[in-house]
């Protein structure tokens, strides 16, 4: 395990907090944090072009997960009419899968750390294909959902694993707007996938939902084979030099040679030793900060889609299902108008001149203000609109403020711990993603029932008191936060990874 671990700190650089204050520079005279190594097949030499055609593909592949497992929020009406169930049975076809997501991810990581990423990245995409083939042909309930939550298991790798692939191919300064597409990818699913799903399920029906999907991934699959690169970077020495000149490694290694599913293999890895390493991660106070931080907003967007499935087909609006689709289109405009500030912004932030050119993690976190403003405002804005019965137009800001929000403030918490964590950056974000899957499925199955015994109008002011609670964190981890995880370096994997 030593060993393995020591691998694992040569490959991510020997500076945990990338205090570094001499060596290369980016074109612009940016300091690069990691250090990269003369390999020209470190994933971070790839040129730029390589490096987006991995890593969009692999976004691409979160949209279209995250359109998937929001696509039951719309159908909710079908399938109670349908199979004879209640709400709350028919929201287990979205919380039950979501969060077998949220499990699943510390399965994929694990396996991808011992097999490489690429292998299990075509692997779970192609599971994305085979699952929504087995809902379409679903004829009862039980088949239905155990397809939905089998495959969210399986097509997990979608999810966490994605932020650390953007760890292997950007540097520091490059995170915040990479993690930002990832972010964005999220976002478009959570918001698009109603929009196009309840079009298909108004004129298709529910099925084609999975069908459309399933066609969907099986071209993905196939575009994902030329264009997804290993970004694992093994050192066969367990030394990463870099000192070493550039004419001592092999040359680039051709585009033929890239298509290796072994390349990123790892024999001295095992699988259950990462599995612990994962869960130790549990104990780490600005993960959860991350995961409660993440988990309430995309919970809140969860509870605002189900409001608005449910509201709008019912007087005093009488919307047809495709209607309530082309409202959640506002919240898709929030998170696009959030892509500057929670991406570039962020970086610039982070990346400004403080104590000469020592950078800190913690230095994203004052962009969490506006989001921490927006975003709750705009959750009470709908839901005192809804509860009311006032015009559409109110909730559609609302809800736009809150898409604005939830990316955002989920870009920022996740690029904090990336950057915090780096060495284990995969890993960590499958805890951050556990936390907020389990917040999201809590949310998605009881949010009916709350909104029943407590009535719309306080429900949402409770879910806007939650969510300054959970905010105030962020000025607690911006003060003592760089505290924390030295404390962290003393325990845990951490503890290990500082080993000299």
């Amino acid at each position: 395990m030593a060993e393995e671990i020591e691998k694992v700190r040569h490959s991510h650089g020997n500076s945990l907090d990338e205090d570094i204050v001499t060596g290369k520079v980016s074109n612009s005279g940016i300091i690069l944090r990691p250090q990269p190594t003369n390999d020209p097949n470190e994933p971070l030499n790839w040129p730029q072009r390589e490096k987006y055609a991995t890593y969009l593909v692999l976004c691409w592949f979160t949209f279209l997960s995250f359109t998937n497992s929001s696509a039951f929020t719309v159908a909710v009406k079908s399938i109670v009419a349908e199979f004879d169930k209640t709400t709350t049975e028919a929201s287990y076809l979205t919380s039950l899968q979501v969060l077998a997501m949220g499990f699943g991810a510390a399965f994929w990581m694990p396996i991808a750390r011992k097999v490489g990423k690429r292998p299990v990245y075509l692997v779970s995409i192609l599971f994305l294909c085979v699952t929504n083939i087995w809902s379409y042909f679903a004829k009862s309930y039980g088949n239905l959902l155990a397809s939905r939550v089998v495959g969210g298991f399986l097509t997990a790798a979608s999810d966490a694993p994605v932020s650390s692939v953007a760890a292997d191919l950007f540097y520091f300064h490059e995170r915040g707007h990479t993690l930002m597409i990832f972010n964005i990818a999220i976002s478009s699913g959570a918001f698009l996938g109603p929009f196009i799903n309840a079009y298909i399920t108004q004129y298709l029906g529910w099925p084609w939902m999975c069908g459309i999907m399933a066609i969907a991934s099986g071209a993905t699959f196939i575009l994902a084979i030329p264009l997804v690169k290993e970004t694992s970077y093994i050192v066969p020495d367990r030394v990463r030099d870099l000192d070493r000149s550039a004419e001592t490694y092999a040359p680039k290694t051709s585009w033929a040679a890239s298509m290796s599913l072994t390349a990123g293999m790892d024999r001295d890895a095992s699988f259950f030793r990462w599995v612990f390493e994962t869960v130790q991660l549990f104990s780490y106070p600005p993960i959860w900060y991350s995961g409660l931080t993440v988990g309430l907003f995309i919970g809140c967007n969860i509870a605002l889609q189900l409001t608005a499935s449910q509201t709008f087909t019912a007087s005093p609006y009488d919307w047809q299902l495709h209607d309530v689709g082309l409202f959640s289109l506002s919240g898709f405009t929030g998170s696009l108008l959030s892509f500057f500030f929670g991406g570039w912004l962020i970086d610039w932030i982070a990346t400004t001149r403080r104590h000469g050119e020592h950078v800190e993690p913690e230095y994203r976190l004052p962009a969490m203000i506006i989001p921490a403003v927006i975003g709750p405002m705009g959750l009470l804005t709908f839901g005192l609109v809804i509860a009311t019965g006032k015009s559409w137009a109110g909730a559609a800001i609302g809800y736009g403020m809150q898409g604005f929000g939830a990316t955002a403030a989920a870009n920022i918490a996740v690029t904090y711990v990336v950057d915090a964590y780096r060495p284990v950056a995969g890993e960590t974000i499958v805890i951050v993603f556990v936390l907020r899957n389990v917040i999201v499925c809590l949310i998605s199955t009881y949010i009916s029932k709350w909104f029943e015994s407590q009535g719309l109008k306080n429900a949402y002011g409770e879910l806007v008191a939650v969510a300054y609670i959970i905010l105030s964190f962020t000025l607690v981890m911006y003060f003592v936060g760089h505290r924390l995880r030295r404390f962290t370096r003393s325990y845990g994997p951490m503890a290990r990874l500082t080993e000299r």
